[in-house]
């Protein structure tokens, strides 16, 4: 053999022994690698079964720890429905010894309900014969008795009543006069306002008595002109630098005492200049009007007034009733009723201005027909003045009214004319209603003497003591007030007196 192929020889079969070397590595290898495996699958295995053995022994504990609490819950509701059980049956046992003695106290109250009945009809029975035995005794019917009865109640509760209603009466007249003292003396207090006299005649002074020959004019042609000019009356007598000026209607005398007055100081009297002086005069006396018209607005405080009615305002000044001039009462009247409100919590605005307002349609009395409460009210309502004001002006002579503030108007009203010095009548009139007074306590039985007091302010009356007892005489001064009021018209309040009076009288001889 050449070398070339005992190389290839020998490098074949190194190559075979080199594979089969592999071979057997490889299978060494695997073999190693499965005894490994094997070991670490029977560990594995191992510890699942002890933990499956540990898991079955928890198992078996919890399974136990179950059914002993279960047994014990179990056991423990037996227990509950045992006690459950004997308290029912306790209870009814209660409930048959109950129904047992109901049954029993049934028995018994019937019984008792027949004996009752029974001693009822016995009862019943008695009275009849009783009441028999009393009407034969008494010789009076068992109607006549309750009649006679009813009669002697009434009258002794009657004199009950009269003494209940005198005390609580004279209680609530203490608290009502003091309440009302401090009210109406605080609002007077407050307030001071003059008393301005009315007059029909108005004089004017002269610097000399040479001016009257001008004002009598030639053939009296200016005196005839300025009474038709200005519808008054020009009185020129033996008084020393004086005339007098004659006429009921105040604003026409006002313009006449203007015109004259100027007529005076200008010096030039006649027919022409007279009429000049006439209209200028009548415009002044316009624009005081309107001017004190708005001054009473101001000095009460009532704002929002229509011109027209301010205007009237205004023309109050020159109006007059018994003696009291009406714009200086309306304002007076506005103030008190104010104050009043406001002392008692009613509305101060509205008593306000139906107090400056109420006596608003004497400013037309004149000139239209029918009461001036009416009239003011009409007026009221044309210039669009709320209703509420509106009724205290129709309401301030009525003995209703609708609101507090209507009330108040009333009342301030009856204040302001009321108090000394602001109104006067005549005689006649004076007379009059002292008559009327004294009249109406007439009327009533029993009364002796009266005697109208005090200006009419007073009604004093004797009764007979052994006709009129104390509660009587406490019930004829509250008949004769309502009387009076219902009879009578009068500014203010009168005050009824009623005196009974016994004397016992003997002689020692």
């Amino acid at each position: 053999m050449d070398t070339p192929t005992i190389v290839v020889i020998t490098v074949l079969f190194a190559l075979s022994v080199g594979a089969f070397s592999g071979y057997l590595g490889r299978v060494f290898v695997s073999g190693r690698r499965y005894d490994s495996a094997k070991r670490e699958a029977s560990i594995v295995l191992a510890e699942a079964e002890e933990k499956t053995r540990a898991l079955g022994i928890e198992a078996r504990e919890e399974a136990l720890k179950v059914r002993s609490e279960a047994e014990a819950e179990s056991k423990q509701r037996r227990s509950e429905l045992a006690q459950l059980e004997r308290r029912l049956s306790n209870r009814e046992e209660n409930a048959e010894n109950r129904a047992t003695n109901l049954e029993r106290r049934e028995r018994s109250l019937n019984d008792k309900e027949k004996s009752i009945e029974e001693q009822q009809v016995e009862l019943d029975g008695f009275k009849e014969d009783h009441l028999r035995r009393l009407e034969e005794v008494s010789q009076l019917s068992l109607t006549d008795a309750k009649e006679e009865l009813i009669l002697a109640a009434r009258g002794e509760i009657d004199q009950e009543l009269a003494v209940i209603y005198r005390d609580m009466e004279e209680n609530a007249k203490a608290e009502a006069t003091e309440n009302a003292r401090n009210v109406l003396a605080g609002a007077i207090q407050r307030l001071a306002s003059d008393v301005v006299s009315e007059a029909s005649l108005t004089t004017v002074p002269l610097p000399s008595d040479d001016m009257k020959g001008r004002l009598i004019g030639r053939e009296g042609r200016n005196i005839r002109a300025i009474e038709k000019a200005t519808g008054v009356d020009l009185i020129i007598d033996d008084t020393p630098e004086a005339v007098t000026l004659s006429c009921f209607d105040p604003i026409r005398r006002e313009v006449a005492r203007i015109a004259v007055t100027k007529l005076i100081a200008d010096g030039r009297v006649h027919p022409a200049r007279i009429e000049d002086m006439v209209s200028k005069a009548e415009i002044e006396v316009e624009e005081t009007i309107r001017k004190t018209g708005e001054q009473a607005i101001m000095d009460v405080g009532a704002r929002g007034l229509n011109p027209e009615i301010i205007k009237l305002v205004g023309r109050l000044r020159y109006r007059f009733s018994y003696g009291e001039n009406v714009q200086q009462h309306c304002i007076e009247v506005g103030h008190l009723a104010g104050l009043m409100a406001a002392e008692i919590g009613a509305n101060v605005k509205i008593a306000k201005t139906g107090g400056l307002l109420h006596d608003i349609g004497k400013a037309l009395t004149h000139e239209v027909e029918g009461p001036h409460a009416e009239i003011g009210a009409d007026i009221a309502v044309k210039t669009g003045v709320p209703e509420s004001i509106v009724a205290t002006i129709r309401e301030h002579h009525d003995d209703d009214h609708s609101s507090v503030e209507s009330f108040l108007v009333a009342a301030a009203d009856a204040i302001s004319a009321a108090r000394p010095g602001a109104r006067r009548d005549t005689v006649e009139q004076y007379i009059k209603r002292l008559e009327a007074l004294e009249s109406v306590a007439r009327t009533f039985d029993g009364v002796e003497k009266c005697y109208a007091i005090q200006a009419g302010r007073e009604v004093r009356i004797m009764v007979k003591p052994e006709t009129i007892d104390d509660i009587a005489a406490t019930n004829m001064a509250r008949d004769v007030v309502k009387k009076i009021e219902d009879s009578l018209a009068y500014p203010g309040q009168i005050k009824v007196t009623v005196i009974r009076e016994s004397r016992s009288v003997e002689y020692a001889r």
